[in-house]
C-alpha cells in the first residue's frame, strides 16, 4: 500500500489555503506536505507551518541537488514541494494533500499519474478581486495581474478532475473531504468539471 497525493489548485484569492486548513482540522490524518519558498513571510505565516522559508540562493542550492519533486516560479518568487516531505509520508501509506500552483500540479500528475488534482473557485472574479484587496498584501498592478492570470487559468486547466466553488468554506471542505473519500474507495463522484464553469 501506498498513499495517495491530492493537490489542490486554485488562483491566489480564491481561498484554497483556508479550505486546506479547515479540511486537515477535519480529517486529522490526512498527511501535508510543507512547501518551501523564497518569499518572505506574509503576516502570522510560520515558517514550517505555512511554508519552509528560505532565501533564493538557498532556494537554488535545493534545486542544484535535486532536492525538489516540483517547483516552479510564481510572480518572481520560487515554490517547491521536497522530495523527502512527500516521499516519506506517502510510502508510509499517509494521504497527502500539496497546495500548488497550476504548473505545480502538472508536475506532480507527470510523476504521480495516480494523483487527484482538484481546482478551487471564488464564486466569480468579481469575487476573487474584492477578496485580493481587502487582504492588503499586494500593489494594484499586482493584483490586476493575478486577476487576469485566474481568467487565464480557467480557460487551461480543463485537465483536473474536480472542481469545488469556494462561495461558503464549510460546504467546499465538506466538497473536498467528499472528494478524498470517494477516490479513495476509487468511486466516480459527480463534481463538475472546470469546462462546465467556464461562464462564471
Amino acid at each position: 500500500m501506498s498513499g495517495q497525493i491530492y493537490v489542490f489548485s486554485g488562483p491566489s484569492g480564491a481561498g484554497k489555503s483556508t479550505l486546506i486548513k479547515a479540511l486537515r482540522e477535519r480529517v486529522p490524518k490526512l498527511g501535508y506536505s510543507v512547501s518551501h519558498t523564497s518569499r518572505a513571510p506574509r503576516h502570522n505565516e510560520v515558517n514550517g507551518v505555512d511554508y519552509h522559508f528560505v532565501d533564493r540562493e538557498g532556494f537554488n542550492r535545493m534545486i542544484e541537488k535535486g532536492a525538489f519533486v516540483e517547483w516552479a516560479n510564481v510572480y518572481h518568487d520560487l515554490y517547491g514541494t521536497s522530495f523527502s516531505g512527500l516521499i516519506d509520508q506517502v510510502d508510509q501509506d499517509i494521504d497527502v494533500i500539496l497546495d500548488l500552483d497550476i504548473q505545480g500540479a502538472k508536475n506532480i500528475r507527470e510523476h504521480f499519474k495516480d494523483s487527484v488534482l482538484t481546482y478551487i473557485l471564488p464564486p466569480s472574479l468579481k469575487v476573487l478581486e474584492k477578496r485580493l484587496r481587502e487582504r492588503d498584501t499586494d500593489d494594484s498592478d499586482i493584483i490586476d495581474t493575478r486577476i487576469e492570470s485566474a481568467y487565464d487559468e480557467l480557460k487551461s486547466c480543463t485537465w483536473y478532475d474536480y472542481i469545488i466553488v469556494n462561495k461558503d468554506l464549510q460546504k467546499a471542505v465538506g466538497d473536498a473531504e467528499s472528494i478524498i473519500r470517494s477516490d479513495r474507495r476509487r468511486t466516480s463522484h459527480a463534481f463538475p468539471k472546470i469546462k462546465e464553469m467556464l461562464n462564471l
